[in-house]
């Protein structure tokens, strides 16, 4: 196993515990997170509302003795936070579930648009903080997210973080936090954490058979995995990328290629064979997009390229992941980034190198993604998660 700042470049991402008839397997995710454990993983994530995990995990950690073994991550589930009495409140069921006296980072969970951060400061959430740091049961402070670039790096200067975890990977490089966030925060000196390397194993299971051919025949004899994996070790921005292992076989196969990785090894071949892939999944794309934001800012302030990668992740994965894709990206903003908020003005095609008609393929989009049950559903989200 390698390390950087500490932290295994290989993280164990506890949301995904596995078991028979619905119910986790308590023998099974311990024989897994020992193992990994014996190969060099140290750093465990979990959350709140990740149904059962915290409890699993803490009762692994207490019967084997291992708290001072592993760097130990919770989440905040601020979306939930009411008053400051209900930090207090969430803290200590998380302390008990995990059978530990303090937390070794406890980010704020699921940060889409810096109206949340704000609406937590107005809470205390900074003499919070401060207060659990001198208690010592909170050791360092952070904060996962879904959104754009724009949101990230607002989040990102709004407070003195000791860590971000962020959804990246090579079919989200210009998207979500993207490229530049996870950069930026780099440049910071924090630790940055990788969700999502395999968007959910459709970087793996779900690839088209033609990328799965190529791959196969590719004489580095890297699986699908390693590719992504190694995509994301290769830059020296990342400190640690999180699996969601629910398999001893995928425990060896991840630690294998942790072991094995290396930052700027990749050569022409490497980064051709990336875009050759990335090319494939997106031949069932709707939208000839890049991402390249040329067509911003909106005077209106819709997210185009935004817009266009759920879009487009409807075709290339599934409607599902590219109607929750824009739900964590778009829907869950304060100030709208919505399509119905476009006027025609055509300023945005005045600047596409790709020449898109875009106003056009707006309209195609939010009918895609915003059919009238998703309405209602991003509209009663929106009152809950952004609620004052």
């Amino acid at each position: 196993m390698q390390y950087r700042k500490d932290i295994s470049i290989l993280g164990f991402g506890c949301m995904r515990f596995t078991g028979s008839s619905g119910k986790l397997d308590y023998d099974k995710a311990e024989k897994e997170i020992l193992r990994a454990l014996e190969l060099g993983v140290n750093y465990f994530d979990t959350a709140y509302i990740y149904p059962g995990s915290e409890e699993l995990l803490g009762k692994v950690i207490e019967k084997n003795g291992i708290r001072d073994k592993i760097t130990l991550t919770t989440k905040l589930p601020q979306y939930m936070v009411k008053n400051k009495a209900g930090l207090d409140k969430y803290l200590n069921e998380e302390l008990s579930r995990l059978r530990t006296d303090h937390l070794d980072y406890y980010l704020m969970h699921h940060m889409t648009d810096i109206a949340q951060w704000e609406r937590l400061e107005s809470l205390g959430i900074r003499e919070w903080i401060d207060e659990k740091k001198k208690s010592g049961q909170i050791r360092h402070i952070g904060f996962s997210f879904h959104g754009n670039t724009e949101m990230f790096l607002k989040i990102l200067n709004a407070y003195d973080w000791e860590l971000c975890l962020v959804q990246y990977n090579y079919m989200d490089e210009h998207s979500q936090a993207g490229r530049k966030g996870v950069e930026a925060a780099a440049e910071k000196g924090i630790p940055v954490l990788i969700m999502e390397p395999l968007r959910g194993g459709k970087l793996v299971d779900l690839l088209p058979e033609k990328a799965k051919k190529e791959i196969a025949e590719d004489p580095s004899g890297w699986t699908p995995a390693a590719w992504a994996f190694r995509w994301l070790w290769n830059q020296k921005a990342v400190t640690c990328v999180l699996s969601g292992m629910n398999s001893l076989e995928m425990v060896e196969e991840n630690c294998k290629t942790a072991s094995e990785a290396k930052a700027d090894s990749f050569g022409e071949h490497e980064y051709q064979m990336i875009e050759k892939i990335k090319s494939i999944i997106n031949e069932s794309t709707k939208v000839n997009c890049t991402g390249c934001r040329y067509c911003m800012p909106c005077p209106k302030g819709v997210d185009i390229p935004g817009i266009f990668a759920c879009y487009n992740h409807m075709y290339s994965e599934s409607k599902g992941s590219g109607r929750k894709e824009y739900f964590q990206t778009i829907a869950l903003r304060k100030e709208s980034a919505s399509a119905k908020n476009c006027i025609g003005c055509g300023k945005c095609e005045q600047h596409c190198p790709q020449s898109i008609d875009i106003r056009k393929k707006l309209k195609e989009a939010d009918k895609k993604l915003r059919p009238l049950p998703y309405k209602i559903g991003y509209a009663v989200a929106r009152k809950y998660m952004l609620k004052k």
